[in-house]
């Protein structure tokens, strides 16, 4: 098995219908022992059962904004697992009235505050467990393509992502000077906790079926399967990367287009409603 003998650490697992739950399950099949973390006692209820399907008993409380569980986390780690060879950040926050508020309607308190969860979370939990990782250690985060484009009622959300996958290719370069490689998956829109804070969601994953070059949209399975690659030794050799997992939107340069049955060029968006 391709992750047989490696230990890990999923940060931000908050259901059975995440991403990050999708990445534990493709490690766990493939052999990986692995921690989880839970942000409050709520959230604890749903993580324990899963981390004890994925075969581990090890949960750890962990707000990345809480600096005693931020002070933690290393020493739990090395006396439950000694060195750790992955890290996995599925870590991500903006208050509601900055998604749903014009962009340039953001207030320094919610433009801090998704900044400081979204992205700065990932450098500090990374500085401080880089003590109990393997000289070989591979770091993953998750990103959007409202990172690096334009999407409509992402918001300050994507600044924050634009900051992050700037973050990934820093960390590359410091980390792999020991061996270490960080990468980013930005995945297509999917069904989760976390995206139903986003404006007129289900309009994005139709327009995302409609347009990508496989006409669909990816699950949490083909996530996981992506990111357990890039947090294995076949890639040894990938950092610095953001992956794309979204059924190919991202080539997108403009809507895909159709034939009407006059033989006019429509847009597909256009077909389907028709």
């Amino acid at each position: 098995m391709i992750m047989k003998g490696k230990k890990g650490l999923i940060v931000g697992l908050a259901n059975n219908k995440s991403i990050a739950y999708g990445i534990a399950k493709a490690c766990a099949d493939q052999g990986a022992e692995m921690g989880f973390t839970y942000l409050n006692d709520a959230l604890k209820k749903r993580v324990e059962p899963i981390a004890a399907e994925l075969g581990s008993t090890k949960v750890y409380k962990l707000d990345v904004g809480d600096e005693a569980d931020m002070d933690a986390i290393a020493s739990l780690i090395e006396k439950d697992f000694g060195k750790i060879d992955f890290l996995v950040h599925s870590v991500a926050f903006a208050p509601k009235e900055a998604l749903s508020e014009p962009f340039m309607k953001t207030t320094k308190q919610a433009f801090q505050i998704a900044m400081d969860v979204s992205v700065f979370s990932f450098i500090d939990l990374t500085n401080r467990l880089t003590p109990v990782m393997s000289e070989d250690a591979s770091v993953l985060t998750l990103s959007y393509l409202g990172g690096p484009k334009y999407i409509a009622n992402y918001n300050v959300m994507g600044v924050a992502k634009a900051a992050l996958e700037a973050s990934v290719r820093y960390m590359a370069v410091e980390m792999g000077a020991v061996g270490r490689r960080v990468n980013a998956i930005s995945a297509g829109p999917i069904r989760t906790l976390a995206a139903a804070g986003i404006g007129d969601f289900k309009q994005i994953l139709n327009w995302n079926e409609i347009n990508s070059p496989l006409k669909k949209n990816v699950t949490i399975e083909q996530v996981g399967n992506s990111a357990m690659y890039l947090l294995s030794d076949l890639a040894s050799g990938v950092t610095g990367e953001v992956h794309y997992v979204d059924a190919g939107y991202n080539v997108m340069g403009m809507a895909a287009v159709e034939k009407d049955a006059e033989g006019k060029s429509v847009l597909c968006w256009d077909a389907a409603e028709k």
